[in-house]
């Protein structure tokens, strides 16, 4: 039974895509060879921008739709100076922007979660936004906990998930419908995304992140020698990931649990869109113990340990393998 309407599909995409470049926008002006390691302003900037910025056009299409999302107004309110930078990046897409209404698009029916919400990740991929590399602005729609609707707008992928810089695509998907990229550079035809159709363990490509904080690396290395995975890692960071698998580029991707975070349980906004797009190209996701995500107690998958999402051939290799590895 279908629980989205077509416009809230064109909603996705216009939106998705307007946060992207937004973001692009203030990475160009912001992100530069004199920034700091420890200097986040712009990558704190642009989240609060694009949220603010899909508020507004939540507000504006569906005033009585949810939000679950990773920001609130709280800080930007208690800075003066950042909240003015905000508002004047987000009125160069909406004129009447100012900084009460920027908190109050924010904070639009924010919840922690419900029957029916849309759920945000501004940017996905912190570092790699700082870093000039691969992220994403992640909006899905989310009914009695299935993931609806998805899309993903990474700046530095092409419709095939190539990584190109500022090429940029749209990757989405509707359940039941399939999923689809459309390249924002070339011609904008929607082209079907097929995950990978690899049986062969010993020829998976294993998608493994810059950024280590929140998986064990040490296991997938035991990982990728129990499965004899001789395919070429993919290295990537963000939910750009799941458009890379979606497209074909690999076949495995797993968050595993940090040592260090041992109770660590992944936010919705972090797999959401990703989700969907992956599985409506015919992969799969689920947990570590090969259990669905569940999305229906709010702001993190608390039921869920970890991630693992494959082309689908190779799912029951992996949670074998994961079993062997004890992770």
């Amino acid at each position: 039974m279908t629980t989205f309407k077509p416009d809230e599909i064109q909603f996705l995409l216009q939106t998705t895509r307007q946060a992207m470049q937004l973001v692009q926008m203030i990475q160009g002006e912001m992100v530069n060879e004199a920034l700091t390691k420890e200097d986040r302003s712009p990558v704190t900037v642009a989240d609060f921008a694009a949220q603010a910025l899909v508020g507004y056009h939540l507000a504006l299409a569906y005033p009585n739709d949810l939000l679950v999302a990773e920001e609130d107004s709280a800080r930007l309110k208690s800075d003066p100076a950042m909240l003015g930078q905000v508002t004047q990046f987000v009125q160069r897409l909406v004129q009447a922007a100012t900084p009460d209404r920027v908190t109050a698009w924010i904070d639009h029916n924010r919840v922690d979660g419900g029957e029916r919400f849309w759920t945000l990740d501004p940017i996905d991929g912190t570092k790699g936004f700082l870093r000039g590399d691969q992220y994403a602005v992640a909006l899905a729609l989310v009914v009695e906990g299935q993931v609806m609707l998805g899309a993903l707008g990474c700046p530095h992928l092409n419709s095939n998930a190539e990584p190109i810089p500022n090429s940029g695509a749209l990757f989405y998907a509707a359940r039941g419908y399939g999923a689809w990229a459309i390249d924002l550079q070339q011609n904008h035809t929607a082209l079907r995304l097929n995950a990978s159709g690899r049986g062969d363990p010993t020829r998976a490509r294993i998608l493994r992140s810059f950024e280590s904080g929140h998986t064990n690396t040490s296991q997938i290395d035991d990982f990728a020698r129990w499965m004899n995975a001789k395919g070429e890692p993919v290295l990537m960071d963000s939910q750009a990931k799941y458009a890379v698998l979606a497209a074909g580029g690999a076949e495995i991707l797993l968050r595993l649990l940090s040592s260090k975070q041992p109770d660590y349980r992944e936010k919705i906004w972090d797999q959401a869109a990703g989700s969907i797009v992956l599985e409506e190209a015919g992969g799969r996701i689920s947990d570590l113990d090969g259990k669905p995500l569940d999305f229906t107690l709010g702001r993190s998958l608390a039921r869920n340990r970890g991630i693992l999402a494959t082309n689908g051939p190779l799912h029951s290799s992996a949670l074998q393998a994961l079993r062997q590895i004890g992770a």
